[in-house]
């Protein structure tokens, strides 16, 4: 059956237990350090985390607290180059299951808008290497980096 992103998430909640974790959509690439993340994560208290990196404009964007990260919403069209958007890594708490309805619910809408209109949703300013691979350009983009000795997300 067809199973939004949202559902996703929802399925693990059986084998998730009570700990935080991680989850992220799998298009995307980051020179990232998740311990780093997952610190942060655990030094707020709220319900989630996200990755926010500044891309090319055609993203719509995060609304973030200067002092301290709290995204307070979402711009489906960023005012420019200056926007913070949804890099897609999270940190989420277990808690986040209570904001997903079921198999139907795109966890970029009302999950992660109500964690932001309830001050659940803290936010990590990226400024090091992101790029999505959501298309044939990206794609190209990442292979060639790659190809080059010069993939900036592997770290290993």
């Amino acid at each position: 059956s067809a199973t939004m992103t949202g559902g996703r998430i929802l399925r693990l909640r059986e084998y998730i237990g009570d700990e935080p974790f991680c989850m992220t959509y799998g298009d995307g690439v980051a020179k990232l350090d998740v311990r780093k993340l997952i610190d942060f994560h655990l030094s707020h208290g709220k319900i989630a985390t996200v990755l926010a990196v500044r891309p090319p404009s055609r993203f719509g964007s995060l609304e973030i607290e200067e002092a301290g990260g709290l995204v307070r919403g979402f711009n489906e069209k960023p005012p420019g180059s200056e926007s913070w958007i949804n890099g897609g890594f999270f940190v989420l708490s277990p808690r986040v299951f209570d904001y997903i309805a079921g198999d139907d619910t795109v966890f970029e809408r009302e999950p992660l808008e109500r964690l932001a209109k309830d001050g659940e949703l803290m936010a990590v300013r990226h400024e090091d290497f992101w790029s999505s691979m959501d298309t044939l350009r990206d794609k190209k983009y990442l292979e060639e980096l790659w190809a080059s000795g010069d993939a900036p997300w592997k770290i290993w």
